[in-house]
């Protein structure tokens, strides 16, 4: 007996598998004329009446249709229902079955179009669509799980309360503090701050590091060239500075590089997309891309930076503004994430007003508020006058779905600006920073400022 028989027969005899299994079949496995007639009829009865349908039912149905010139098949539907015998079979057994059936004929869907498409006959998908077409063919399996029980699944929820998550380790001590030691899969974190102050500093140091760590990872630029961005990797990696970079002989580069190379197993992959111009769609099917053909699977990826991304969904233009698009984007990556079971990185710019601002807020978010809305992280970067006469950055937490964002809302980092990198300060340096007021308040600038404001206030009063 056929396995598409013995799906059939249970679909209207066996209640408990028919529920189990229907959610994941589909038409197109079945490729028989009759067996894919049947399928309908009975998910059809299913999604009508809740009930499975016997025998007699899809007699009447069928006999109830038009068939006209179809009295062949009419008649291999009526012959194929007497085989729909009711068997006792092992439901873990059959699922499985079903299961590889599934996964079989979607495979083969899966080809038979991508033939399709290599042909020419398919006007809709160009030949970058089939890693994709292929990859979700690959991935179909059951899975049954619809919610978590509160009362009877108290047990696996004690389990998550302990269990290691696994994240993707900062250098930089604090870094680590706020978000219990890394970030982890299926999240969107995102670096606020001005032109110039750091952002892509800090995202190519994370990189950096994150390659020294074994780890595998992805660096999607959309602002500078891909050699701009390895520029200052190697300047961060090799020890060296910028202007160093440029008069260091090949032989020294080369031993360098390959000392680098010994110390990590891991792989570091830059990719540059023209600015505005790309999107998820592109990202996913780089990602895709890369499994297939380098077998390449990020552990972190840093997206340089979305506010230059495109939307998928929403073409920018007179009836979208920029709320919604840049929301769209930010949903767009963090749905990335979650599918690839990946954490990602990126950047905003801060408004205007927010460029200057000494203590930065949500409300600094550059285009979009419905960004900071989305993401799981947000920390500032701060400069200023004196931060940059000690080679620091403040640090401001915004928002964290990790950890509590008020314990350290504020702290330093020290910065390296010529070799491109973050390093942790003397914790005396963090003892200077006060919860409740901006770091810049209290400094000899920030009491100036204070006080010409406070002047400012009295004689407005007076006026």
């Amino acid at each position: 007996m056929r396995i598409e028989t013995t799906i059939l027969s249970q679909l209207i005899h066996n209640e408990d598998y028919c529920r189990k299994a229907i959610p994941f079949l589909k038409e197109e496995y079945f490729h028989e004329g009759n067996e894919r007639f049947l399928y309908n009829t009975i998910a059809k009865h299913l999604d009508d009446y809740n009930t499975l349908p016997t025998t007699e039912i899809l007699n009447i149905t069928i006999n109830q249709d038009v068939w006209e010139d179809k009295e062949q098949l009419f008649d291999d539907v009526i012959e194929y229902i007497e085989k729909l015998s009711n068997t006792d079979i092992d439901n873990n057994w059959l699922l499985d079955k079903t299961e590889e059936f599934c996964q079989e004929k979607s495979v083969y869907n899966a080809i038979m179009e991508s033939i399709q498409i290599i042909d020419g006959k398919d006007k809709n998908n160009t030949k970058g669509a089939i890693p994709e077409i292929l990859s979700k063919a690959l991935s179909v399996s059951f899975d049954n799980h619809i919610g978590h029980d509160w009362i009877e699944d108290f047990s696996e929820r004690y389990d998550f309360y302990h269990k290691t998550e696994k994240r993707v380790p900062f250098d930089l001590e604090y870094m680590n503090l706020i978000t219990k030691g890394g970030l982890p899969e299926k999240t969107l974190s995102c670096i606020l701050a001005g032109t110039g102050v750091g952002k892509s500093l800090a995202m190519c140091h994370f990189a950096a590091s994150n390659l020294m760590d074994s780890k595998k990872v992805l660096y999607i630029t959309l602002e500078m060239a891909e050699e701009r961005i390895a520029e200052r990797i190697d300047a961060n990696l090799l020890d060296v500075s910028l202007k160093e970079l440029e008069d260091l002989p090949k032989a020294a580069y080369i031993k360098k590089v390959e000392r680098i190379r010994d110390k990590t197993e891991g792989k570091l992959i830059i990719k540059e997309y023209p600015t505005a111009t790309a999107g998820t769609g592109h990202f996913r099917h780089l990602l895709n891309e890369l499994r297939l053909k380098k077998n390449f699977v990020p552990d972190i990826v840093y997206i340089d930076y979305l506010n230059i991304c495109s939307s998928m969904r929403l073409k920018y233009g007179a009836n979208v503004n920029s709320y919604t698009y840049i929301k769209a984007i930010a949903e767009e990556m963090r749905g990335l994430a979650v599918e690839k079971g990946i954490p990602i990185v990126t950047a905003t710019q801060t408004t205007r007003s927010g460029f200057s601002n000494s203590d930065p807020g949500l409300e600094d978010t550059s285009e979009s508020f419905g960004l900071p809305a989305t993401v799981d992280l947000m920390i500032a970067l701060v400069s200023s006058e004196e931060l940059e006469a000690l080679n620091q950055i403040m640090v401001k937490q915004l928002k964290n779905r990790f950890n509590d964002p008020v314990a350290n809302k504020r702290f330093v980092v020290g910065v390296d600006r010529g070799k491109m990198r973050l390093y942790d300060v003397e914790n005396s340096a963090q003892d200077e920073l006060i919860v409740d007021r901006p770091l810049m308040d209290n400094t000899e600038f920030g009491m100036r400022n204070e006080d010409a404001q406070s002047k400012k206030k009295k004689f407005s009063k007076l006026l």
